[in-house]
């Protein structure tokens, strides 16, 4: 057998380790069956760092190209359960003109009289008023039981820069911290 074809068998066979590459899809629903979210190209996670949540990890452990699974995940294993002291309200003259509801800061503005809310956090934008603002630091997904339904396309060792880093790409489906900017907390899921 050629060695080029060696190796492309052995990549074929690997199975899921940390630290490792995975490429998945997925599809995201409530827990009622709606739909969320749909990763319908095939993207790069690390697996076994910040890119994945813990649960996600569990479930891809030990597997290979071709598996696919469902999970349901409870809040705590997924975006957390919603803090009502993550909401706080800002004084409208601190936000730029074209404020808009959706909008995303990382931290409080300066000059916020908000205390106790941590910098390291997104806040969303919830409500927009005349003379004040809503913002709200819980991922968008706080609180809500989900379906996931994932498949494994791929699966390659990690470079020595992504495991240094423990990230593919920025952790776009991370799973640190849910109060943490760029975590769950990001309100980004891929």
């Amino acid at each position: 057998m050629p060695i080029a074809a060696a190796a492309c068998a052995i990549i074929e066979g690997m199975l899921i380790a940390a630290p490792c590459v995975v490429t998945l899809t997925w599809t995201l629903h409530d827990a009622q069956g709606q739909p969320i979210d749909a990763l319908e190209e095939p993207l790069e996670f690390f697996f076994g760092g910040d890119d994945l949540l813990a649960k996600v990890e569990e479930a891809l452990d030990g597997q290979e190209v071709g598996f696919e699974t469902q999970l349901h995940l409870e809040p705590e294993h997924a975006f957390g359960e919603y803090d009502a002291d993550r909401v706080c309200f800002e004084d409208r003259a601190l936000f730029p003109e074209d404020l808009a509801e959706g909008m995303q800061f990382e931290g409080l503005p300066e000059g916020a009289r908000t205390e106790g809310m941590p910098d390291d956090t997104v806040y969303t934008v919830t409500e927009l008023y005349p003379s004040h603002v809503v913002l709200d630091g819980n991922h968008p997904l706080a609180g809500i039981a989900l379906r996931l339904q994932l498949r494994v396309h791929d699966v390659r060792e990690a470079t020595p820069f992504e495991i240094e880093q423990r990230t593919v790409s920025g952790g776009l489906f991370a799973a640190g911290d849910p109060t943490a900017g760029g975590g769950p907390g990001s309100g980004t899921l891929h």
